[in-house]
């Protein structure tokens, strides 16, 4: 496309996108000025500077026309962003998981009863939408964008949409963190924001949606990569998941709170066939697209079986979705149900390891690079944290077993050895190729603090997830130890004692693990800064960039 051609084409993007902007800058005002709520006040103050700051950017980048950007073959500002905002993201999550770590490890020191916004109820959600949402979010954002013009030979389709979906994103994110420090949740897991903030996200995955889609439709590939399918779900069944899940009455449109549509058993059902499967296609089917094209580009091989790739993600959405209910084993839901979660969960573990083999083997004929590309290493040892989550999973969805592991800190371990391991280490290995081939350097600041990265937060992941099952176990175990009288052996408290040393040990795996990132951090700058480190090799798999 010529440029003078680009100028003077009709863009329906630069009126709605603004226009959009400035609905929501006006709403904020009129709910700061209206609302009887403090925290609604706060929260709409918030939202209005989120909306000022996305407006002037706006007008910087097209007052004076569309920007150079936006008139070649692909378009990567916007993935630039979402690269340096899942960097700034992760430190801030990881960060606050050790502060909430050692709030566990310590409760007597680190809780200040005049700082109730800072306290663990607060600051636990902040946590894990930080680390969620934030940090693996903005990295799905980045990631599929680049990854579906590539495979598709198309510009993004939209033009400013997608950046109407960065900021409108991370504008959901600001506003979710804030709330929790205010006390404002509705108390469901992975969906503790309010009724007014999941219409806000509404609107962006709409966006999203059709970003995503629209440059499929006008793809030049005649194929679509399998990628791109694993992101597809993605996007298509958060959607569903999110409007279903939150469906709420607010008490007051000038208010924070709201009341979910259903209520009891059925309230519970629908929460944890949305936890769960925010899991599976969330962190499991976005993450696997990374794998998908970055294993394969990284290691300079095609996928091992493209067949088994395709049977990976058929028999994945179907089996998924039915898995939710054993998060309620043992509880007032109906044992079919129960049992058909269960069932469904061990059935989950056959096409978990089929994406896992087909990872692992797409390096056959380039396991020597493993020695000199610790990227790939990176990428690899994240595949098999994936193999290794989707097994103790199903393992722990059986009844009898989850009869001990409920409740529990083994769920916590399992829970981490797939976020820290799994979408921690692909995350990390996906921002390790997409800062040099978009920033266009010829290779990394430097290959041996990716090395450093590796080793110091794989050794802070075995601290965590090791002490936790321990702990865990042995916490299942003193809850059913019974004494010769029939009365219970230990007391709650006792339980929480003794598992003091395994807290102390995963607040240590997770400094361990915050390290490792501030390496990643300082690395990443550097080489988008243009330096590079004098003295080392260039990995094997550094000339694997792409336009």
């Amino acid at each position: 496309m010529q440029p003078d051609a680009a100028r003077s084409k009709f863009r329906l993007d630069l009126f709605l996108v603004p226009g959009f902007l400035i609905l929501g800058f006006f709403v904020a005002v009129y709910e700061a000025a209206q609302s009887p709520d403090y925290r609604m006040v706060i929260q709409a103050w918030t939202f209005m500077v989120c909306m000022a700051v996305a407006g002037v950017w706006f007008l910087r980048r097209y007052g004076n026309g569309v920007p150079e950007d936006e008139r070649g073959a692909y378009q990567n500002d916007v993935i630039k962003a979402g690269v340096i905002a899942a960097m700034i993201w992760a430190v801030a999550a990881f960060l606050v998981g050790i502060i909430i770590a050692f709030q566990l490890t310590y409760p007597n020191q680190m809780y200040i009863a005049s700082l109730p916004y800072f306290n663990f109820g607060r600051m636990r959600p902040l946590h894990t939408s930080a680390a969620i949402f934030a940090f693996g979010g903005n990295v799905l954002l980045a990631t599929s964008f680049y990854v579906v013009q590539r495979t598709s030979k198309a510009r993004l389709f939209g033009g400013s949409l997608a950046w109407f979906v960065f900021w409108g994103y991370n504008t959901f994110i600001v506003m979710a963190g804030t709330g929790y420090l205010l006390g404002i949740t509705q108390g469901r897991e992975y969906a503790e924001p309010e009724w007014y903030m999941d219409l806000w996200l509404t609107i962006v995955w709409v966006g999203y949606l059709l970003a995503f889609l629209g440059t499929i439709w006008k793809r030049k590939e005649p194929h679509i990569y399998v990628a791109n399918w694993f992101y597809l779900a993605f996007i298509v069944t958060i959607a569903m998941l999110h409007i279903i899940n939150n469906l709420a009455v607010p008490v007051s449109f000038m208010e924070v709170k709201s009341f979910s549509a259903m209520s009891g058993v059925q309230d519970a059902m629908v929460q944890w066939w949305y936890g769960h499967n925010a899991v599976g296609f969330f962190l499991t089917a976005g993450f696997l697209g990374i794998m998908y094209y970055f294993v394969p580009k990284r290691a300079e091989r095609p996928v091992y079986s493209y067949r088994l790739s395709i049977v990976h993600f058929w028999t994945l959405i179907f089996i998924y979705i039915w898995a939710g209910p054993h998060h309620l084993l043992y509880t007032a839901l109906p044992g079919w149900v129960q049992t058909l979660g269960m069932t469904f969960s061990i059935m989950l573990w056959m096409p978990s390891w089929g994406g896992m083999i087909n990872g692992l083997m797409t390096l056959s004929g380039a396991w020597d690079k493993l020695r000199t590309d610790p990227v790939l290493r990176m990428l690899v040892v994240s595949v098999a944290f994936y193999g290794m989550s989707t097994f103790e999973g199903p393992v722990m969805s059986i009844k009898t077993v989850n009869a001990l592991s409920h409740y529990t800190n083994w769920t916590i371990g399992h829970v981490h050895s797939g976020t820290l391991g799994w979408v921690g280490f692909v995350s990390f290995g996906a921002l390790y190729c997409l800062v040099p081939w978009l920033w266009k350097r010829q290779r990394l600041y430097s290959v041996q603090l990716v090395e450093w990265h590796f080793w110091v937060s794989t050794i802070g992941i075995v601290f965590y997830i090791t002490s936790m099952w321990v702990a865990g176990i042995m916490q299942g175990l003193m809850w059913r130890a019974y004494n010769s009288f029939g009365f219970l052996e230990y007391s709650f408290v006792e339980t929480v004692q003794a598992m003091h040393p395994y807290y102390l040990i995963r607040a240590i795996g997770g400094v361990l693990y915050l390290i490792g990132t501030l390496i990643m951090f300082y690395n990443l700058i550097r080489t988008i800064r243009g330096d590079v480190r004098g003295a080392e090799p260039i990995a094997a798999s550094a000339a694997a960039a792409a336009a």
